[in-house]
């Protein structure tokens, strides 16, 4: 097949929708297919193999135009637009994409959330990501929440898989020394953007309610993201609460690093703590790299049932709640077995994600669309 894979992010802009398609075109060129990329002019071409067109600066009326002339040029037998609201810049007219794309069109919903448009525009922000939806010839959702929306469309559920390779050989003592933490530190990590959806702040509240100094957070990444333009200011309240809980000497910031160092800082850590204020779910590319590498993860309750959690291979809490969060990290300190199922368990909840499996179910739904487009 030649795929065409449409996206407002891609490296070296930062984001889950950006490594996403960038490791997802490099799987669909390796399992022998040509993969186009269309993007904005602020990204870059990643491998010869896998040509980028970048000609755009603004995601408008004009934008769609280029893309179906672009799928033209390069023959594509398929579209693939893979959408997040903020990552278009909030612009309407993306929804719109499908009506002037003369090829086989599938959206992949990285997060079906609706998005602000202008103030009291109410019920429009609902139908117009839905319109996206019922005029793409088909539709994968990422994540359980997005597919109860769309099931009863053209749809198939293909979850996003980690972008961070697994690693091996961690020397977490060295870690722990490079961050100056002593051995018999207690290691919280957290990884991913700050924003407010995150929860950072109830598990800053939960470490000073456990009032233990050898407790110590690790927030893994950069601080901000490149779409939400919100996170900075987010960020900033988080190093007021820092300051004002008296935590500074127990929070560490890595900023930026490597993906590398991103699942070696993951492993050194003694859990993983993503206590999502709208609950645990596929969508968030900071769970699947906690997955992958086979990390304790205590996380919130998701709003949907995820049978991938039916085994206890992940500790849930309720959402926003400091109490039962900070309960849960005293409870796994203290039962060191505890921690070791936890990480015994997950190993085997990684399998669903592999890169492999991920890309013949995309492959698979594509052929579906081209065969029974009327």
């Amino acid at each position: 097949m030649r795929i065409g894979l449409v996206t407002g992010e891609y490296p070296p802009l930062k984001g889950g929708i950006s490594n996403h398609v960038a490791v997802l075109a490099k799987y669909f060129t390796q399992h022998g297919h040509t993969t186009f990329i269309f993007s904005n002019n602020l990204t870059q071409q990643q491998q010869r193999d896998i040509p980028l067109t970048n000609t755009v600066s603004k995601w408008g009326y004009t934008a769609n135009r280029l893309v179906n002339e672009w799928a033209i040029k390069n023959q594509l037998d398929i579209v693939n637009l893979h959408f997040q609201t903020a990552a278009y810049d909030m612009s309407p007219w993306v929804h719109f994409m499908p009506h002037m794309i003369d090829v086989p069109y599938v959206t992949t919903f990285h997060d079906l959330r609706f998005p602000y448009l202008f103030p009291k525009a109410g019920k429009l922000r609902d139908w117009i990501v839905m319109h996206l939806a019922k005029v793409s010839d088909g539709i994968i959702a990422t994540n359980h929440e997005d597919y109860e929306h769309v099931k009863h469309l053209n749809a198939a559920m293909i979850p996003i898989g980690s972008s961070i390779g697994y690693v091996t050989d961690v020397d977490c003592k060295a870690i722990r020394q490079k961050l100056d933490f002593r051995n018999d530190d207690f290691i919280l990590a957290h990884f991913g953007f700050i924003n407010h959806s995150k929860g950072v702040d109830t598990l800053l509240h939960a470490i000073a309610q456990i009032n233990d100094t050898h407790l110590k957070l690790l927030l893994i990444g950069g601080r901000t993201g490149t779409a939400d333009k919100t996170n900075q200011s987010y960020a900033d309240t988080i190093d007021v609460l820092i300051d004002n809980l008296s935590l500074t000497e127990q929070v560490h910031w890595t900023g930026f690093v490597t993906q590398e160092e991103v699942a070696m800082y993951l492993k050194a850590a003694d859990l993983v703590v993503l206590p999502f204020k709208d609950g645990a779910s596929f969508r968030r590319s900071s769970l699947m790299a906690a997955i992958e590498q086979a990390c304790p993860i205590i996380t919130t309750k998701p709003t949907v049932d995820i049978p991938e959690f039916s085994d206890g291979s992940v500790r849930l809490v309720s959402p926003v709640n400091v109490d039962k969060l900070a309960e849960a990290i005293q409870l796994l300190r203290d039962n060191p077995q505890q921690v070791i199922s936890l990480r015994e368990k997950i190993k085997e909840l990684r399998n669903h994600f592999d890169w492999d499996v991920i890309t013949q179910k995309n492959l698979e739904f594509f052929r579906h669309i081209i065969e029974t487009r009327v």
